[in-house]
């Protein structure tokens, strides 16, 4: 059985390691779109509390998450969790 790493996305939340796909920063029109996209689609989970959004963390379930961390710390927070442990 795979043990399931979590990542902490700010303020208590947490995503499994394992299913991020993507980590990335939400200024660009495209990351903006990906956001509204979600949010109509029901797909959005918003971890800011109230905070603004400075990291977008895609799933491989198509979920998208808002952080209010920056998308460098998180990504920090990613490696030192084994992201890639599949692969070991």
């Amino acid at each position: 059985m795979a043990l399931k790493h979590l990542l902490n996305i700010g303020f208590g939340n947490y995503v499994v390691v394992s299913r991020v796909v993507g980590i990335v920063n939400p200024g660009s029109s495209p990351m903006r779109r990906l956001r509204e996209d979600a949010r109509q689609e029901g797909r959005l989970v918003d971890a800011t509390q109230g905070r603004k959004t400075r990291s977008i963390i895609v799933t491989d379930s198509n979920h998208v998450f808002l952080s209010a961390l920056q998308a460098e710390t998180i990504g920090q927070r990613f490696a030192d969790k084994g992201g890639d442990d599949e692969h070991r």
